[in-house]
């Protein structure tokens, strides 16, 4: 898990890189077209490229794919527009609406020991976004509104059925990304990639690839509840790599908001590795 949250972070880290020298969704599509192949032929080679599965979990994978596209467009414009560590660190809120989205939607019951954590955990992230004239800016807006597409992505995962393959899952979410990326960047003119712009969004490729293989790995070798709270080893590399490659430090109430999104999250998911073992 840690190796699958340091290759994310690392992607991350390398669109950053490319300033905004290529149109977003020239960037997405490039990255996408080298990004689906290389998941393509891993899925091959594991024999997840099974197409002999229910409607209704199609239906849930085109779901799936959709928010994918959605979390894909908004996430990659705040990122080029904000700190690294700052959206990271309002990424990390997700655990808390993963677990508040399942309680709304899927009638999953949640006592009064969570429901305070997510409120407490909510807070937390105001202290990140700051909502107000001064601190509040349509970046934060775009990195909220891509929790919210990353939420009801991972909640309609989670009504997928248990022999549906995690790699074609990926591979699809994969592909509809770069066919809404192509079709997006016809409305604009292409840029030519230089050698250096082109080694980033290949290196970014490959880790994003990294990333999602270790993560169905871990998923499916690992106890969820004991792996689940090392996601947030992505702050630490975000912090560092922000640090190191562009010179950002977040500001104290950013940090202060990440702890405690981070101590809210995590005692979130102890309570429901709790339930979970009764």
């Amino acid at each position: 898990m840690m190796a699958s949250m340091a290759c994310f972070t690392v992607n991350d880290t390398l669109l950053k890189a490319t300033g905004g020298a290529v149109p977003l969704f020239q960037l997405l599509f490039l990255r996408g077209l080298l990004a689906t192949g290389l998941i393509a032929l891993l899925a091959w080679s594991r024999g997840a490229l099974r197409f002999d599965i229910a409607r209704g979990d199609w239906g849930i994978i085109a779901l799936r794919s959709m928010s994918e596209v959605g979390a894909a467009y908004f996430f990659v414009t705040a990122l080029l527009n904000m700190p690294l560590a700052n959206i990271t660190a309002i990424l990390q809120i997700l655990p808390l609406t993963v677990t508040l989205g399942s309680a709304l939607l899927f009638r999953e019951a949640i006592g009064w020991r969570r429901m305070t954590a997510i409120i407490i955990g909510f807070c937390g992230m105001l202290l990140i976004v700051r909502p107000g004239p001064e601190g509040f800016t349509l970046w934060s807006l775009y990195a909220l509104i891509a929790v919210l597409c990353v939420t009801a992505r991972d909640l309609s995962t989670r009504r997928l059925s248990s022999d549906v393959p995690s790699l074609l899952v990926t591979l699809s979410a994969s592909v509809a990304v770069l066919l809404a990326a192509g079709g997006a960047s016809l409305s604009s003119a292409w840029v030519p990639v230089e050698n250096d712009l082109g080694l980033l969004i290949s290196a970014s490729s490959f880790f994003i690839v990294g990333g999602y293989f270790f993560s169905v790995q871990v998923m499916r070798a690992g106890d969820v509840a004991f792996i689940a709270p090392f996601r947030y080893t992505g702050l630490i590399w975000a912090l560092i790599l922000g640090w190191i490659v562009f010179g950002e430090w977040p500001e104290f109430l950013t940090l202060l908001g990440a702890v405690v999104i981070v101590a809210t999250g995590l005692f979130t998911l102890y309570r429901e590795s709790r339930l979970i073992h009764r």
